[in-house]
C-alpha cells in the first residue's frame, strides 16, 4: 500500500519534526502501518541534538507531492529480450489484449525499442508475400515448429535462411523447388525428400512425418528437421521464428522516468499521440508500459499536515495531493480540500501536546523515548515555559512526558538551546526557521533564532543584514525580520530590512541602525506576525 506522508513546514523546527515522528508513532501503533514520517527541509542543529539524545533517525525528506508517474495503474506486460521469436511475443501479446505495445530491453534491462501489434501484423504479411525467410537461429525455428533435429547435419546448423517452399508431387520438372537455398517442406514423400537431400537444400522440414529409414545416415548438408504440425501451419509459423528485434522501433523513441510529473507527461502524450510508451526507472530499466488511459484517474499522494495549515509553508505540489488531516496550533491559514477531512487545531505551544493528548485518547503510553523527543519538542516551542504561546496544559504535558522518559526538563532544555551558531554560516542560521507569509497585499518573511546569548549573534550584524537585503529584493518582501530570540534575557532582538516605520508602529519601539529590541516577545505566532497583521489589516 502505498504511503501516508506525515510533515512538518518547510524549515521545520524541532515541535514539527517530532510531531511528524510522534503522530505515525502514534497511527502505527493503532494499526495503520501506512503512515511515515517526513520532514520538508534541513533539520535545524537543535533537531539533530533532541533526536540523537533519544535515538531516531531523521524522517524521510520529502522534495514535492506531485503526481508522479509512479502513482499512475500502469500497464506492467512482459519485457523482451530482443531475441525473443515473434511468435512468443505474439502469443504473450494476446494473453494482454488491452495492451498495444511493449518494450524490447537491452541484456542489462535498458530500452532497446518498442514492438506493438501493428509491427507484427506488418511484418508477418510482408513476409508471407515474399515467401523468404530471413536469416534466423535454428533454436527459434525449433522453437515455433515445435520441432527436433533428426540428422547430424542439423547438429552443426546454427542458422537457417531462404525460400519456403511446400514439396508437392509434380509432373514437370521445372515446377520444382531448385535453389539449394531452400527451406522445403513435406510430409512421407521419400522422392521430394531425396532430392532435397541430394540437392542440399538448407533446410527439410518433416510435417506430421518420420524420416524413411534410408535416408538417416544419407550423406548431405541439409539440416532436417521434424515437426508435429501439418505444412500450411508450418509454413506460416516458420516465419514467426524471426527475432523481434529485428522489427522492434529503435529510433525516434518517447519514453518517461517514474519521477517524471504528470502534468509534463500529459503534454507529450498530446504531442505526440503514440498508443503507449515505455516507462524506465532511475538505472533506464524498463518497469512498465503507460497509455493514455492511465492519465484518466492518477493516483493522488496522500498527506497529513502538522505544525501548518498554510500552503506557503507546505510541500511543493500539495495542490496535486490528498490531504487527510490537519493537526496544527497555528492560525488558520489558506489550505483547501476537496472533500471534509478531519482538522485538530488546539491553542496551545505546541504540537506535541496535541499529539500527546491523543496518545491518552486512544489509551497508548508512548514509549521512554518517544516521550523524550515529545518533552524535547514542548520545551523547544515554548522556549522552556517563557513563551506567552505556552499554556498550563504545554507544562503539564511536558512534565508528564519528562516522567515517563526519566528526564529533567531544566537540563533537557539547557541543552536544546546551548546549539551554537558560531561555525555556521548566515545562510545556515537565517533560513533554518524562516518563514513567509502574504496578508493583505504584503509580503514579508520572519525567521527565528532561539539561543542563550544573542550579543554573540549580533556581533555578525552586518553579514546577516547584507543577506536580508538581497533576499528581500530577490523575492520583492515589504519587510524581512529575524528574531534574534533570548531565553535569558526573555526577549527579543530583532534585525530587520525594510520600513522603520512599520517596525516602529508595529512594536512601540524606536528602531536604531536596523535592531530593535523586544521585552517580552518571544513567540513569532502570537507577538509577532498578529502585530503585523494589525499594522496592514
Amino acid at each position: 500500500m502505498d504511503s501516508i506522508y506525515v510533515t512538518g513546514h518547510r524549515n521545520p523546527d524541532t515541535d514539527s519534526i517530532v510531531a511528524a515522528i510522534a503522530y505515525t508513532a502514534l497511527r502505527n501503533a493503532c494499526g495503520d502501518r501506512e503512515y511515515q514520517a517526513a520532514c520538508l527541509g534541513q533539520l535545524t542543529e537543535e533537531t539533530q541534538i533532541v533526536l540523537n539524545r533519544f535515538g531516531f533517525q531523521p524522517p524521510k525528506r520529502l522534495n514535492n507531492l506531485y503526481t508522479q508517474v509512479r502513482d499512475l495503474d500502469f500497464d506492467t506486460p512482459p519485457v523482451f529480450s530482443a531475441g525473443v521469436t515473434v511468435g512468443r511475443a505474439w502469443d504473450e501479446l494476446q494473453e494482454h489484449p488491452n495492451i498495444a505495445s511493449v518494450a524490447v530491453a537491452r541484456e542489462d534491462g535498458t530500452l532497446y525499442g518498442i514492438l506493438s501489434r501493428t509491427d507484427i501484423s506488418d511484418y508477418n504479411m510482408s513476409r508471407i508475400a515474399s515467401g523468404v525467410l530471413e536469416e534466423v537461429p535454428l533454436f527459434n525455428l525449433l522453437s515455433v515448429l515445435e520441432g527436433k533435429i533428426l540428422n547430424e547435419a542439423g547438429e552443426h546448423t546454427d542458422t537457417v535462411a531462404g525460400e519456403v517452399v511446400i514439396a508437392l508431387p509434380q509432373r514437370q520438372e521445372n515446377l520444382l523447388f531448385q535453389k539449394q537455398s531452400s527451406i522445403v517442406l513435406c510430409g512421407y514423400q521419400p522422392d521430394l525428400i531425396r532430392r532435397a537431400l541430394e540437392m542440399n537444400a538448407a533446410c527439410l522440414i518433416l510435417c506430421q512425418a518420420e524420416l524413411p529409414e534410408q535416408f538417416r545416415d544419407f550423406p548431405t548438408g541439409t539440416c532436417i528437421i521434424s515437426t508435429p504440425l501439418d505444412a500450411y501451419r508450418a509454413a506460416r509459423l516458420i516465419f514467426q521464428s524471426t527475432p523481434v528485434g529485428r522489427i522492434t522501433h529503435t529510433h525516434g523513441l518517447v519514453c518517461f522516468h517514474l519521477n517524471d510529473r504528470v502534468d509534463d507527461v500529459q503534454e507529450m502524450v498530446l504531442k505526440y499521440r503514440h498508443p503507449s510508451y515505455p516507462i524506465l526507472d532511475e538505472q533506464e530499466r524498463v518497469v512498465g508500459m503507460l497509455s493514455r488511459y492511465h492519465l484518466l484517474r492518477p493516483r493522488r499522494k496522500r498527506v497529513v499536515l502538522v505544525d501548518h495549515n498554510e500552503a506557503s509553508q507546505s510541500v511543493p505540489g500539495l495542490d496535486q495531493a490528498e490531504i487527510l488531516e490537519i493537526i496544527d496550533h497555528h492560525r488558520l491559514a489558506d489550505i483547501q480540500t476537496r472533500t471534509p477531512i478531519y482538522v485538530r487545531n488546539e491553542p496551545v505551544g505546541s504540537t506535541n501536546t496535541i499529539i500527546a493528548g491523543m496518545f491518552q485518547e486512544r489509551g497508548l503510553m508512548p514509549p521512554a523515548n518517544l516521550a523524550g523527543i515529545m518533552a524535547a519538542a514542548i520545551l523547544s516551542d515554548t522556549v522552556m515555559f517563557k513563551s506567552p504561546t505556552c499554556t498550563p496544559r504545554d507544562i503539564k504535558t511536558a512534565g508528564r512526558m519528562a516522567r515517563i522518559a526519566n528526564i529533567s526538563l531544566d537540563e533537557l532544555g539547557r541543552e536544546i538551546f546551548s546549539a551554537s551558531v558560531e561555525n555556521k554560516s548566515a545562510e545556515e542560521v537565517l533560513f533554518a526557521d524562516y518563514k513567509e507569509f502574504h496578508i493583505a497585499g504584503h509580503s514579508f518573511a520572519v525567521a527565528q533564532l532561539t539561543c542563550v546569548d544573542s550579543s554573540a549573534v549580533l556581533r555578525r550584524k552586518e553579514e546577516f543584514l547584507s543577506l536580508m537585503k538581497t533576499h528581500a529584493r530577490q523575492k520583492r518582501f515589504d519587510l524581512m525580520v529575524l528574531m534574534l530570540t533570548d531565553v535569558l534575557l526573555e526577549g527579543t532582538q530583532i534585525l530587520y530590512v525594510g520600513d522603520d516605520d512599520a517596525i516602529g508602529q508595529a512594536f512601540g519601539v524606536t528602531p536604531k541602525d536596523n535592531t530593535a529590541f523586544l521585552p517580552g516577545v518571544m513567540s513569532r505566532k502570537k507577538q509577532v506576525i498578529p502585530m503585523l497583521s494589525d499594522l496592514w489589516g
